[in-house]
């Protein structure tokens, strides 16, 4: 890569803070035509289903939309909040539910949409709740997996990109409820030596 070119993909973004820098991991575009592919693969599986999407907030309100959009037919929509990490980058290791679905998913088509998968343990947890409610069917969903990250024995159904283990933001992912907003998935740089810093 180029001098240039490695100062565009590492960053400050405009309006952040300055001992923070970005490296674009994912872009947008490539998000937008992998999101519409994982819509297909879904589709074909369940080319008749009414889909109950179920978005474990916050992270995947960005990804559940836009897959949503993709899929077509009837598709339906619930959230549920859980918590495994504290501020910063480091998972408790526990998981809590925080806000429960407001609806019965017996003998629902049922996704599990989740913005990343890394230990395992929160997505264990929800398998296990839902599991116990009688879906027709259930499955998961993730726009990124974080493979070397794995705790838990599970795995998703369907995979937007498996990534290695650092810290991304962006795209509905946050640090400390910031940078959301970003379009594309990037690695988040800290201190003024633009340290990477990965979870624990």
């Amino acid at each position: 890569m180029s001098t240039k070119a490695a100062k565009r993909s590492a960053k400050q973004k405009p309006g952040h803070r300055a001992e923070e820098t970005f490296r674009v991991l994912i872009s947008h575009q490539r998000i937008r035509t992998r999101v519409r592919q994982m819509a297909q693969e879904i589709r074909r599986d369940f080319p008749n289903d009414q889909i109950h999407l179920v978005g474990v907030l916050k992270g995947s309100v960005l990804f559940l939309a836009d897959l949503a959009r993709e899929l077509g037919g009837e598709v339906s929509f619930d959230f549920i909040s859980v918590s495994s990490y504290g501020k910063g980058m480091d998972s408790t290791g526990e998981v809590k539910l925080i806000k429960d679905l407001d609806v019965s998913i017996e003998g629902r088509t049922v996704l599990v949409v989740e913005d990343i998968l890394d230990t395992g343990l929160t997505l264990k947890y929800l398998l296990r709740l839902f599991e116990e409610r009688k879906p027709k069917h259930l499955r998961v969903a993730v726009l990124l997996d974080k493979v070397e990250r794995r705790i838990a024995d599970v795995k998703a159904d369907y995979t937007g990109f498996v990534i290695p283990n650092e810290f991304v933001v962006g795209y509905g992912l946050d640090f400390d409820e910031r940078y959301r907003n970003l379009p594309d998935v990037c690695v988040v740089r800290l201190g003024p030596h633009g340290k990477t810093k990965v979870d624990a």
